[in-house]
């Protein structure tokens, strides 16, 4: 037994070792040995069968390696347009006597011989690692304390479709990826202006995952950009996987149901925040990116709405949020009037309704609450579901199993109609985890609803709007610009007035440049028929 432990703790030391030297490489140099060098990278990557070495000699003399991962790198790049170069391009005498004696080899290298254009010279171990990791390769050269670092990357990415989660009619059907440069130029397609700034920042103590900061210098609040930049500063986890850790990190409240951050598929969307003075985050490795701050009516718009005229528009935004209320207090409330007060039924449907509930074994509690979680389990299998047979158990459990769940008595017809607006009715909401938040907040409605009649619903009711009230996106007040009230955002909230009335940004943000457009008084546009304004007359 004391020799069995005794070896595990041998073995424990072993491993330890290199994880040890990894950690320890902030500091370190490379030596001018190529071969010890080289050593001491495989000891680093002994157990990785994608770690490649290339042996050559520098301009048919100097002994030099090329380091990389060939899971990373672009082969060909590489043979192309760095050993190739190395290999066969003769520098002359004279050339050794007047260049290299102001330069060093690797800055020679560098400007004179190589086709690449990104590279730099590197002595510390820990960049190089850092590059090594991230497809880049490493160009030993025997006799220098400095290597090469030349940028190999071949990046595995789909292409620019359309995004599942934010479909539109009439807008642009391009949509972010999860490689981070390909989103970076998505949006500057759209700004190409000196003034869009992108930031770099890596978060993770393991993934080091790159985050791009992105927002208009001339524009955002600069104590917004600082909050944003601490915040972010503050995470100390060893992974970052996708955009909706960082999401979790930075919001106010991470108790609140309700959504502070707004994430986006749409580079249309994110060039529009921006525009308005919020902050971008792009999350490499993940096709959503994250915009503060977010405020609730952010929630039911979408980048559609300023494509359509602003009548078509106002009343489309108006169903969205009656959807919502809907969705949230419906069923609830149905299960107050038949419990609690019947009389508050119509005299033309009382009949209706107590016919078919006739024979029905559970209270309307019970029946509302069972059928909720029903049709919560059916939403949650057809998303998880593959594609070709989502569908298809969407159609089977809302038919097949709703019309033998009342031909058997169980439930009653109604109850199965106002569960199916109910869930119908969140739907319209054109962001998914606001949506969310609001099916999973019918519950406690329910339960509400049903212990304490129409009282518990509005006390449930006015529990909530009061908590929304309280939250706060960076600062800004969630229910802006409703709560505190501003009238100019009013203009663009429940309702969109036309764009020439949105001459203002949003005031709850407090832009440097608040103007959106010019506030000199509007030209009379000019009838191309007869040459005249309109409004004046021929006499």
């Amino acid at each position: 037994m004391p020799s069995f432990f005794k070896k595990k703790e041998n073995h424990q030391q072993k491993v330890s070792l290199p994880e040890n030297r990894i950690l320890e490489s902030e500091q370190v140099e490379i030596s001018g040995d190529v071969g010890e060098t080289v050593k001491e990278f495989k000891q680093i990557f002994e157990k990785d069968i994608d770690f490649s070495t290339r042996r050559f000699r520098l301009f048919g003399e100097t002994f030099s390696v090329v380091l990389y991962m060939s899971s990373l790198v672009d082969q060909e790049k590489l043979d192309r347009d760095i050993i190739k170069p190395l290999q066969e391009r003769k520098l002359s005498e004279s050339y050794f006597a007047s260049e290299l004696s102001a330069k060093s080899l690797t800055s020679a290298i560098l400007e004179d011989v190589l086709y690449h254009c990104s590279g730099t010279s590197e002595s510390r171990l820990s960049t190089l690692l850092s590059g090594l990791l991230r497809g880049k390769c490493i160009v030993l050269l025997d006799g220098s304390n400095h290597a090469l670092l030349l940028d190999t990357f071949k990046p595995e990415k789909r292409s620019l479709t359309q995004p599942e989660t934010e479909r539109v009619v009439r807008g642009s059907r391009d949509g972010f990826i999860e490689q981070i440069m390909t989103n970076v130029s998505l949006l500057r397609y759209r700004l190409p202006v000196p003034e869009f700034r992108v930031e770099h920042t890596e978060i993770g103590r393991r993934t080091k995952t790159r985050v791009g900061i992105c927002y208009i210098e001339d524009i955002v609040n600069k104590e917004l950009l600082n909050e944003v930049k601490k915040r972010l500063k503050r995470i100390d986890i060893d992974r970052i996987l996708d955009a909706g850790y960082i999401e979790q990190f930075i919001e106010d409240n991470p108790r609140s149901p309700f959504p502070q951050v707004q994430n986006t598929e749409r580079p249309d969307k994110a060039v529009g925040n921006l525009l308005e003075g919020r902050v971008v985050l792009i999350v490499d490795g993940s096709p959503f990116v994250l915009v503060v701050p977010a405020t609730f009516n952010q929630f039911y718009q979408t980048s559609e709405d300023y494509n359509e005229r602003y009548l078509i528009t106002s009343a489309i935004r108006l169903i969205r949020f009656m959807s919502l209320i809907f969705s949230l207090t419906f069923s609830s409330f149905y299960v107050t009037v038949l419990s609690y007060h019947p009389e508050m039924i119509p005299a033309k449907f009382v009949v209706a309704a107590s016919s078919g509930r006739a024979g029905v074994p559970f209270p309307v509690f019970i029946e509302v609450f069972l059928m909720e979680v029903a049709m919560e389990i059916l939403r949650e299998a057809t998303v998880r579901m593959p594609q070709q047979v989502g569908g298809a158990l969407s159609i089977v459990g809302v038919l097949v199993i709703g019309q033998a769940a009342v031909m058997a008595g169980f439930v009653s017809p109604i109850t199965v109609v106002i569960i199916a607006l109910s869930t119908i009715g969140s739907f319209a909401t054109p962001s998914y985890n606001a949506a969310t938040a609001f099916r999973m907040l019918r519950f406690p409605l329910i339960i509400l609803a049903g212990t304490f009649g129409l009282l518990g619903l509005a006390f449930g009711v006015i529990f909530i709007l009061n908590h929304m009230l309280s939250l706060r996106s960076f600062g800004i007040p969630y229910m802006a610009p409703v709560a505190p009230g501003n009238f100019t955002g009013m203009k663009d909230s429940f309702i969109r007035a036309p764009l020439r009335w949105l001459k203002n940004r949003p005031a709850e943000l407090q832009p440097q440049d608040a103007k959106r457009m010019d506030p000199k008084e509007e030209r009379i546009p000019m009838s191309t028929l007869n040459g005249q304004k309109d409004g004046e007359s021929n006499g």
